[in-house]
């Protein structure tokens, strides 16, 4: 009687301390995830957004079915195996929350029956083919030389970070096979409330190695394996916010948001194509002699986050940090200091350094420092050459390029602080319509002589 009353004592305990860890779980997730959409939305508005159903494809296409990471086709299989895992197996963390809050065991097993024992060992495939993965990643990392994973904008926290969450994952799919394994050990010896379920596939190789086991001993490691697994799905929903790995969330609305306009179209400022059409046009003025009002002076271009769009910050916390985006650019191959992901990176701890002192209650949170020369400097900025490579690179639709556009549009507009080569096209351009310093009447003179397809040779005419 008394064993029966102290077992009952012990799992109503048990059941007490797993909802208040799973409350104080989702409670915390839900602060930090509201903190992270507070510092997303310090970015400016957008626009309307149109193309509802490209969208949608979109995020099938390239967050759902990772379409862009296969044009490297090996790392792309092996982070699809990790991604997988991570979506299918929480079906398997639902039983396990729903076991520790009726304090049930393998609660699905009786009404699937048959296909519960099938659909545990996909898991169990998975979980070996996560854990192969992330030993591999953890390999190609520190072993195989890569140069994005030893770039200088790769180092101290964010190198760290990518180590913690592969070994936090191979750790994690560990204690799941653990608790499987010594369930079948129970399984086979009848222990009281587990449940017969057939032999897992995977857990089934290595449960008779168990099976002589003391049934108290085994009970301590399943229960072990379980909390242990369970515990750290907990700790890792909660690391999510201030990891690189939140783009498992974060790729999703950000591909849904991405830019779809044409790669290199570059939006104008109102105030500018009002002030260059009155210049060109002059019967754009009202009145033949009137002086039109001059336009309320704006920012141009982008000094901190909040000259940017909250799309722009979005795509930031959404950066997985694989340097593909780096691996090819035109302007890092040739050792220039830009780097689109540090580009990324950068904005994403300037909003995060905006948000904790929002949090702390300081008065201009955005005094101090700001994103363009404290993090970002010209030198990097300057190196761009448009050429949209990054942004074709990202596996999420990130768009670096924008981000650069509008602090280069800072610096030249704002701060008059473009290089003198830079001037000289831009006198060209503006006096000669064409960054070369020629009369516009001799801008045909490269085709004299050139024999056109009907065999006449041109004249190099202004007309033609």
């Amino acid at each position: 009687m008394l064993k029966l009353i102290f077992a009952v004592n012990i799992n109503m305990i048990s059941q007490i301390i797993f909802s208040i860890l799973l409350v104080v779980a989702i409670f915390l997730f839900s602060r930090n995830m509201s903190r992270l959409r507070r510092n997303i939305m310090l970015g400016k508005k957008l626009g309307e957004i149109d193309q509802i159903p490209r969208r949608w494809r979109l995020v099938v296409l390239n967050a759902l079915g990772q379409k862009k990471m296969f044009a490297r086709p090996i790392p792309a299989i092996l982070h699809f195996f990790v991604y997988a895992g991570f979506i299918i197996i929480n079906i398997e963390i639902m039983e396990i929350v729903l076991d520790g809050l009726f304090n049930t065991h393998r609660l699905f097993a009786p009404f699937l029956g048959g296909a519960y024992t099938v659909l545990i060992s996909s898991f169990e495939v998975l979980a070996v083919l996560v854990l192969v993965s992330c030993v591999i990643f953890l390999i190609r990392r520190h072993l195989m030389g890569i140069k994005r994973f030893y770039h200088s904008d790769l180092k101290s926290w964010p190198r760290l970070d990518a180590n913690i969450i592969l070994a936090t994952e191979i750790v994690l799919m560990s204690a799941f096979l653990l608790l499987d394994t010594a369930d079948l050990a129970l399984q086979h010896q009848g222990a009281e409330h587990y449940h017969q379920t057939g032999n897992f596939l995977i857990s089934g190789l290595f449960a008779p190695a168990l099976f002589n086991m003391d049934s108290s001993a085994l009970i301590g490691l399943e229960r072990a394996g379980w909390w242990f697994h369970i515990l750290g799905v907990f700790a890792f929903l909660n690391y999510l916010p201030i990891s690189k790995h939140l783009h498992i969330i974060l790729s999703f609305p950000n591909t849904y948001y991405s830019k779809l306009t044409s790669m290199g179209k570059m939006p104008n400022m109102p105030d500018i194509a009002r002030e260059v059409q009155l210049m060109l046009n002059p019967d754009a003025f009202p009145a033949e002699g009137a002086i039109p009002e001059p336009a309320q002076h704006s920012k141009f271009g982008a000094q901190d986050i909040n000259d940017l769009s909250w799309r722009d910050i979005l795509g930031a916390y959404s950066c997985t940090e694989c340097g593909r985006c780096t691996s090819v650019c035109p302007a890092n191959l040739t050792g220039k200091k830009l780097s689109p992901r540090k580009i990324m990176m950068d904005t994403r701890d300037r909003a995060e350094e905006v948000g904790r002192k929002i949090d702390l209650k300081v008065e201009n949170p955005f005094e101090g420092k700001m994103l363009l020369n404290d993090y970002i400097t010209k030198e990097e900025l300057l190196a761009c050459t448009s050429c949209q490579a990054c942004v074709e690179a990202c596996p999420v639709n990130i768009d670096p390029l924008t981000i650069i556009h509008q602090l280069k549009r800072y610096v030249i507009m704002e701060e008059a602080a473009s290089p003198q080569p830079w001037n000289i096209m831009f006198s060209n351009v503006e006096n000669n319509q064409a960054p070369w310093q020629f009369s516009p009447s001799d801008r045909f003179n490269w085709a004299e002589g050139i024999e056109t397809k009907s065999g006449q040779i041109s004249t190099s005419s202004p007309n033609n």
